[in-house]
């Protein structure tokens, strides 16, 4: 998500003041709580409803009663709030007693938040600042206003710019998924009144790009039109970053076993198996019987090191013999593996659910060569307690449906060319 996405971010204690009246169904109740006045609280209400365009309390015999625009938004605005404070917990621990302002979490201020994760993003000032529109001198004072508060260092010099430090980096990052949570109360919101101009931010690996996820957007945005999708792809490992950080939504492709960190959750959608895959018609298909010999005598197109198959592919062989493989080409890219086995004799390691499409016009077709061991989960990579909104719930059921036709497919293509 592009860090001017996160411009209108409203007033945190105008946040603060609603989710409390909230929770005391009044405004009185509330003042006294959070030490502001009657005035000020009543203003923050009517800000904040101004901006989701719906009413979020309606007064009853009990008092203040939120309406269900308001459960829905202070729901979302109480878990932003509880990142802010997880990040001024962690402050405070690596402050150590009395050096940072009490109470930490009531103090950081949009403006604060927002230079520190525009920095963390950019590696200087400069640079950050005009990511998200401002003056170089507006993102250093608040940036240096917030690192006066928490009693600590929150920047270093690096060699090619600033760093964050450890306690500045986790803050940022509870800073970004508050924000996205602030933003999936405003699109629940929205949905209450049929409005469907949510954002979702996929992280795609190789297997899902070719049918399911192509399928399941096709089928989302057939019903919500006007629904902003946005597909990441790249490592592993970058994209994981990104979904931790709150800048994607969910992942989707091979599941890792076992997870690799555990603020994260894995969803198994179907089981996949991969294939020695090359062009019909060539020279192994007449071979009754194939050996290791015959599948080194030709060049491979293959998964860049780190990836699953990669690994399952340097399994299959031993790396004195790899080293004798001529003509390997390493691509993460599926149109790049289909042009480099029709045009020659070159064999890939691929999953068979991504070449449905080419083996039913008679194009490629899998090798009959075990792969024993090859089985991997295919699923959904989420955040560890992430609340999908109707929108997300609607995309992912279509993943679902996806996967069941995928299945179905693979099966008939299958049946097609034995």
């Amino acid at each position: 998500m592009a860090e001017s996405d996160k411009s209108d971010i409203p007033n945190l204690r105008h946040l603060r003041a609603v989710c409390m009246v909230a929770e005391t169904r009044s405004v009185s109740r509330a003042a006294e709580r959070i030490h502001l006045s009657q005035p000020a609280i009543t203003q923050a209400i009517d800000k904040l409803e101004a901006r989701v365009g719906a009413a979020l309390f309606e007064h009853g015999p009990e008092g203040m009663a939120a309406t269900q625009a308001g459960k829905l938004f202070c729901a979302r605005a109480t878990t932003a709030l509880d990142f802010l404070r997880a990040g001024a917990r962690d402050i405070a621990r690596a402050a150590g007693r009395g050096r940072t302002a009490p109470e930490l979490d009531r103090l950081f201020t949009v403006a604060q938040l927002r230079a520190l994760i525009a920095v963390s993003a950019a590696g200087n000032f400069s640079m950050a600042a005009r990511n998200i529109g401002l003056s170089q001198p507006s993102v250093h004072r608040a940036a240096k206003e917030l690192e006066r508060l928490a009693g600590l260092s929150l920047f270093e010099a690096a060699t090619y710019g600033i760093e964050l430090t450890r306690p500045a980096q986790y803050l940022a990052q509870q800073a970004r998924l508050a924000f996205v949570e602030i933003e999936h109360g405003f699109a629940e919101v929205a949905e209450l009144s049929g409005g469907d101009s949510g954002r979702l931010v996929v992280g795609a690996m190789p297997l899902a790009r070719s049918h399911v996820l192509p399928e399941a957007i096709d089928r989302l945005m057939n019903e919500r039109p006007n629904v902003h999708v946005r597909v990441v792809d790249g490592p592993y490992r970058d994209m994981l970053h990104g979904l931790r950080n709150g800048e994607i939504d969910l992942l989707i492709g091979a599941l890792r076993d076992p997870a690799p960190i555990d603020d994260i959750e894995q969803i198994a959608l179907f089981d996949d198996r991969l294939a020695i895959v090359a062009r019909v018609g060539h020279p192994l298909f007449a071979r009754r019987k194939i050996a290791e010999a015959d599948l080194m005598a030709y060049p491979w197109v293959i998964s860049p090191p780190g990836a699953p198959t990669r690994d399952y592919f340097e399994s299959m062989f031993p790396p004195a013999a790899r080293e004798k493989l001529p003509g390997l080409i390493e691509t993460s890219s599926l149109i790049v593996v289909r042009g480099a086995l029709l045009r020659s004799d070159r064999l890939t390691l691929i999953s068979q659910h991504q070449i449905v499409t080419e083996q039913s016009l008679g194009l490629l077709a899998p090798l009959p060569v075990p792969t024993p061991g090859s089985a991997r989960r295919i699923g959904l990579t989420i955040r560890r307690g992430w609340r999908p909104t109707a929108t997300h719930e609607l995309f992912i059921s279509h993943i679902r449906a996806a996967c069941a036709d995928l299945e179905g497919a693979a099966q008939r293509a299958a049946g097609r060319t034995e």
